[in-house]
């Protein structure tokens, strides 16, 4: 089988990229050629192009006909207005990365399944992602267009930390410095390691029945907000001192922060898998947190421990602490 994956290198794609090889598929990448050392790919071959310059790819997909094209990097309708002009008549399946941030929030009802309403009134990044999801549908009603629909959540990998803040959170508990928790920390969430994700959407290549289909692709573990964070501290060795805030408050002092948590981590979500396990009967989640953050705080030791922590994320966390703390 031949695909092609926009993307190949970043987070969740380079899990799924030494999947596929490992499958026996015949992977290439589109990208850049400027792929970070952490997440070369033995085995992909690599087509050179900007995905954003359709001329420069129409070019350099020339003789190239794909059983699967996946794009982890779209994220808005024009981007896959693109895909379907470069690619209709080029594959069989589309494959587009969409988010499970799109659902409901915050949900109605829990466990979200696919047939939960897609609404994010808070979070541009996800109304693009339903946006891009619209225009799929409405082309294979038009015209045949083959895609799927894949929908991740909070997806990690050793080098990503799911924590708001990044290593320099790990910075401040090593010091023994307080660190935000948004909310009172009972809110459940779903934390996916990159390796367990990646057996679910390459069960999905070339699967036929898949075409007009969406799916997330999740965990079954789920957490507490303050398990995430101890689980975390205790890898590192240290106590935790968590300062709970609402997220709400926090939204005032980052956007960019209060966004990805008042349009997605605020709210308690857990998954039914059921529907990506009819369809990939290998897809059966190993990883539990635990040995994901001993991964994460092993590599953090070895590659960033003696880095100096993000100054805004600091100033920041700061901020919010003293300023909550006179309240």
């Amino acid at each position: 089988m031949k695909v092609l994956f926009i993307g190949g290198t970043g987070n969740i794609s380079s899990a799924c990229s030494e999947r596929a090889i490992s499958r026996g598929i015949d992977l290439y990448h589109l990208n850049r050629g400027f792929s970070a050392s952490t997440h070369a790919i033995k085995g992909a071959k690599t087509i050179i192009a900007d995905i954003r310059n359709p001329g420069e790819v129409e070019q350099a997909i020339v003789g190239h006909h794909f059983d699967a094209v996946v794009d982890f990097i779209a994220f808005l309708p024009k981007h896959i207005q693109q895909d379907i002009e470069l690619f209709t008549g080029k594959t069989d399946q589309f494959v587009f990365i969409s988010s499970a941030s799109a659902y409901q929030t915050p949900p109605e009802k829990l466990p979200v399944t696919e047939e939960t309403l897609l609404s994010n009134p808070v979070w541009e990044y996800s109304r693009n992602k339903i946006a891009c999801e619209s225009l799929l549908k409405a082309e294979f009603q038009k015209n045949g267009f083959p895609y799927t629909i894949v929908r991740p959540s909070h997806t990690y990998s050793k080098t990503l930390i799911p924590l708001e803040g990044g290593y320099t959170v790990l910075h401040r508990m090593l010091k023994g410095l307080p660190v935000v928790v948004h909310g009172d920390g009972s809110s459940i969430w779903t934390l996916t390691h990159h390796a367990d994700f990646a057996v679910g959407l390459v069960g999905l290549l070339g699967n036929n029945a898949a075409i007009n289909e969406a799916f997330h692709i999740t965990s079954d573990e789920w957490l507490s907000w303050d398990s995430i964070f101890g689980i975390m501290a205790a890898e590192l060795g240290v106590t935790p001192h968590l300062v709970h805030v609402p997220s709400e408050v926090i939204a005032r002092y980052d956007k960019n922060m209060g966004d990805s948590l008042l349009g997605d981590k605020t709210h308690s979500m857990i998954f039914d898998n059921t529907k990506i396990r009819n369809y990939v009967p290998d897809f059966n989640p190993r990883i539990g947190f635990r040995q994901g953050a001993k991964e994460i705080v092993d590599w953090y030791k070895e590659n960033m421990i003696n880095e100096e922590p993000d100054e805004h994320i600091n100033n920041v966390m700061n901020k919010i602490i003293n300023d909550f703390r006179k309240l």
